[in-house]
Parts: structure tokens; C-alpha cells; sequence
């Protein structure tokens, strides 16, 4: 059976962003992550990260880690001309 087993859903002006848990054929669990994006002729942008069942924790972990550094790390100065 595959399908949805939870969603939560981030609006952020633009775009929007979903956490889906979902579940293959096989009845393994796996994490989405979509960005979407309304795009100027109207039409929607995606773009889906898929996270397996077996690396979730090393990400979360990973994630947890640059959350608490977000704010503190400094900014390169822009180089652009």
C-alpha cells in the first residue's frame, strides 16, 4: 500500500513548502520535502527532496546541527561587480 501517512504544509509568501511522510509498496516509510513556487506565467515550480527510511536520523541530526549554527555563522562580503 503506498501513500500519504502525514503532511504538514508551510506557507512563506511565494512558496510553499511540504513534509510529507509517506509510505512505498514495499511498506517502507520515507520523508519528501517540496518546494513550490508560482512561477510568472502562472504554472507552479517543484523541486522534492526524498529522504529514506534508513537516513533519517543521520539527516535529522545533520539538520539539527546547522539549525543552531544559522544564525551565528558570518556572512563572505559579495564580490559581484
Amino acid at each position: 500500500m503506498e501513500g500519504d501517512l502525514y503532511s504538514e504544509q508551510i506557507s512563506a509568501g511565494k512558496r510553499t513548502y511540504f513534509l510529507d511522510i509517506k509510505q512505498s509498496t514495499k511498506g517502507n516509510k520515507y520523508l519528501v520535502i517540496t518546494e513550490s513556487k508560482k512561477v510568472d506565467d502562472g504554472k507552479f515550480e517543484r523541486h522534492s527532496v526524498m529522504i529514506f527510511e534508513e537516513d533519517i536520523e543521520k539527516f535529522a541530526t545533520s539538520f539539527m546541527k546547522v539549525l543552531l549554527k544559522f544564525h551565528s555563522v558570518e556572512l563572505k562580503p559579495d564580490t559581484r561587480e
